[in-house]
């Protein structure tokens, strides 16, 4: 087989991995749990990871109140299966080692109420992102403060094994006060399951791994590698719907890096770097959460400082982004937002004022639009839907 023929044959990979999930009958869900992780510590007043009842039909929002008792559950994952919820527990000191911890938590379905399956040591300080392959079968994480990655493999009854894979990375980047070592971000599979994107904000690099779901190994040698410019500082990274784009929002330079992706080759081509923030501000601002919207029409991108999300239309054929909004979170610090199964809401959550303000979607222009509903929750930092009907 030719060079030429094989990489043919490897680009249509996502495509039928992806034909195969539109293949399958898709359910019309309208009530969901919507699970909240928290910071718990430095004069939060949150005990874990809250939950509420969600209808999507009619936006009405019921609590349930405290789902786990849990230290920093920063981060979360849901299972492709919603039985299971994953949460990293982002301190420095777990047990005595110098790493945080992962949470693995049953969902009962009645009550919406998590129950602690086991925890095992994220191999690294301060883990702060949690994400789970398509198949479901391994959990992948990244210790910021250790600047480290690892893979877990999920047990058939939800609990975590111990480390399938283990990355240390090295270096530094420009910034001595941010970057004086490491400090790896997030860790997403690409959408055919045979790469793991890590940013690492540390390095001022993207990092594309080759990822074997048989094993939940990493390949460690000579991964690609996207530099930023520097001082960037990548964060976080969307793909595309289409699968032929990824986009990373770089906290540190407040600004999105559009790429071509090759799926073959695991490769990302830059095509733009653009500002999350309106030409007229010059105060400090960190960039944080970056999300492509479901239509794959729009991207969206919060910016802690400026305490704002900024709306871009995509281009369809090009990738590339346009501003269309600059929206207050009406709040402070949005550290994260999600958006709600459907694509009509967006959930903001501002860190830093102790609540999730809710958007509108407009599903002709992308643009955002206060809905009027807020959420009380102390130090919110990631939302997450499991379907329930």
């Amino acid at each position: 087989m030719t060079t030429s023929i094989r990489r043919t044959l490897l680009s249509l990979v996502p495509f039928l991995f992806l034909l195969s999930v539109w293949a399958s009958p898709a359910k019309h869900h309208t009530k969901y749990f919507v699970y909240i992780g928290t910071y718990t510590e430095e004069g939060s007043e949150s005990k874990g990871i809250y939950a509420y009842r969600f209808d999507s039909e009619t936006e009405q929002l019921t609590p349930i109140g405290l789902a786990a008792e849990a230290i920093n559950p920063s981060f979360l994952a849901v299972h492709p299966n919603h039985r299971f919820v994953y949460a990293v527990n982002e301190v420095s000191n777990y047990k005595g080692q110098k790493s945080g911890a992962v949470s693995a938590f049953a969902i009962d379905r009645a009550t919406g109420k998590l129950t602690l399956l086991n925890q095992v040591a994220s191999r690294g300080g301060d883990p702060c992102y949690i994400s789970l392959d398509k198949t479901g079968e391994h959990v992948l994480v990244a210790n910021y403060g250790g600047g480290s990655i690892a893979v877990f493999p999920v047990l058939k009854d939800g609990r975590l094994g111990e480390a399938s894979a283990f990355i240390q990375h090295s270096g530094h980047g420009t910034n001595p006060d941010r970057q004086e070592g490491p400090h790896a971000h997030s860790i997403d599979v690409s959408p055919d399951n045979r790469f793991a994107v890590v940013n690492d904000l540390g390095l001022d690099e993207t990092l594309v791994y080759g990822f074997n779901g048989a094993h939940g190994s990493l390949a460690a040698a000579n991964p690609n590698i996207a530099k930023a410019d520097p001082g960037a500082g990548p964060r976080h990274l969307a793909f595309h719907p289409s699968g032929r784009f990824a986009y990373v929002i770089n906290e540190m330079q407040s600004a999105i890096t559009a790429f071509r992706y090759d799926p073959a080759a695991g490769q990302l081509q830059k095509i733009q770097t653009i500002s999350s923030l309106p030409k007229d501000f010059s105060g400090h601002d960190e960039a944080a959460e970056i999300q492509v919207h479901p239509s794959g029409k729009f991207l969206y991108a919060s910016n802690r400082g400026h305490d704002s999300i900024a709306v871009f239309a995509i281009d369809a054929s090009k990738g590339a982004l346009t501003p269309v909004q600059y929206v207050s979170t009406k709040g402070g610090s949005p550290r994260s937002f999600e958006i709600a199964p459907g694509g009509s809401l967006l959930f903001a959550e501002n860190e830093k004022s102790d609540d999730i303000v809710l958007f509108h979607i407009n599903p002709q222009t992308g643009r955002l639009n206060p809905t009027g509903k807020v959420l009380k929750v102390s130090q919110p930092v990631c939302v997450k839907f499991v379907p329930v009907d």
